[in-house]
């Protein structure tokens, strides 16, 4: 039987490790009903996932310079890999073109999410968290379990988009943080670039704006959709990055932040830094950061299936939020509890979301395979 070359380093790296080969869709799914996480949904007994297109992962990754690299560190496992994770921080700040210092590497973004939440709900009590409804809930979650406010803004009527103005108009001597995350999670839109940075240039002058970036990479343009100029400009901005979505590492847990050092050292020892991230990790991103090669083939495929997304609901009647990530967001016609259950029943996991008096299902972009499957489900749950 042939393999090709990606499938055998996959084979190998987990027989290496002890670990079933079996393919990501088929493996037990630990999804939510709610961005606050509630119950994990489970299929019905007897039921297969076809297609897990719930946590906006990329079924294309790790790439097979990150296999290969894991393959590698794994015999390496009983050091510690500090000197790796410093090549790591040097390589992302070159690239962004700012000091290493300036580079907090954690197990994920999310950790940074946290991290960022607690620091700021404590810097100030009291205070409040400016953020968009909805929008990803993170860090505000930390926050506001640490006794601080968050400040609900609706997105604009219509557009879905971050009210920008509403935002800046609400900040005040009692916020703690501003947060936008661009492009934003669950509505996949996109905020103008000249229209954020202009935000960012006024509001960090006031108050300390944290822009979560997981999706940048699937923007038209990343380096003009980014606020980290912002963070070279020396202002009061903080831009988080994750390893999760184009990079295909989301099990292998990799992100950072990019700030000012003593603002980075300060939210540090509410969480985050390398001390968490494994040889494996570390090696396996050394070895993706810089593949265009695979991030020209993650977005092509993913831009494939967005584009058949797109047909698979206009043919049955749907309508969509225009997406920049590897996400679409759509309104659905029943409740939305229901709506999981049933494409659940075909064995196509989804999420659900309720605002601006509607429903909503959000579906991750997947194999071809994948996408049709969602498309089966689609016309016998519609």
């Amino acid at each position: 039987m042939s393999i090709n070359r990606r499938d055998w380093l996959r084979a190998s790296v987990l027989s290496g490790l002890g670990l079933a080969a079996a393919p990501a869709a088929y493996c037990e799914p630990w999804l939510y009903t709610a961005e606050a996480g509630a119950l994990p949904v489970l299929p019905p007994k007897g039921v297969k996932i076809k297609a897990r297109l719930s946590a906006n992962e990329n079924p294309y990754g790790p790439s097979p310079k990150a296999l290969k690299a894991i393959s590698e560190a794994s015999s390496d496992g009983y050091l510690y890999p500090m000197q790796y994770g410093a090549q790591l921080r040097k390589m992302i700040a070159e690239q962004e073109g700012v000091s290493e210092e300036q580079i907090l590497l954690s197990p994920g973004s999310g950790s940074l999410l946290v991290a960022a939440g607690m620091y700021y709900a404590n810097i100030k009590p009291g205070g409040s968290i400016i953020a968009a409804d909805p929008t990803y809930e993170q860090l505000m979650r930390a926050a506001v379990q640490h006794g601080i406010k968050w400040e609900k803004v609706p997105l604009t009527a219509g557009g879905y988009d971050h009210n920008l103005a509403e935002m800046e108009k609400r900040v005040s001597d009692n916020t703690n943080l501003v947060y936008v995350n661009n492009p934003n999670n669950p509505t996949g839109i996109t905020i103008d670039p000249v229209a954020l940075r202009a935000f960012v240039d006024r509001v960090s002058a006031k108050k300390p704006v944290f822009v979560d970036e997981a999706y940048i990479h699937y923007t038209s343009d990343p380096a003009k959709h980014s606020v980290i100029e912002n963070v070279r400009k020396g202002q009061n901005v903080l831009v988080a990055r994750t390893f999760s979505k184009i990079y295909g590492m989301a099990g292998l847990r990799m992100g950072y932040m990019v700030g000012q050092p003593d603002t980075l050292a300060a939210i540090s020892k509410w969480g985050g830094g390398a001390g968490g991230l494994s040889m494996t990790t570390i090696r396996a991103a050394l070895a993706c950061y810089q593949d265009d090669e695979f991030i020209k083939y993650s977005l092509s495929k993913g831009l494939e299936a967005r584009e058949y997304l797109y047909q698979t609901l206009k043919q049955n009647g749907y309508t969509y939020l225009p997406s920049g990530t590897n996400f679409v967001l759509f309104p659905i016609r029943t409740k939305g509890e229901d709506f999981v259950a049933k494409m659940m029943e075909q064995g196509v996991s989804v999420r659900q979301w309720k605002f601006d008096g509607q429903y909503w299902c959000r579906v991750s972009l997947g194999t071809m395979p994948q996408m049709q499957a969602f498309a089966e489900g689609l016309k016998i749950v519609s």
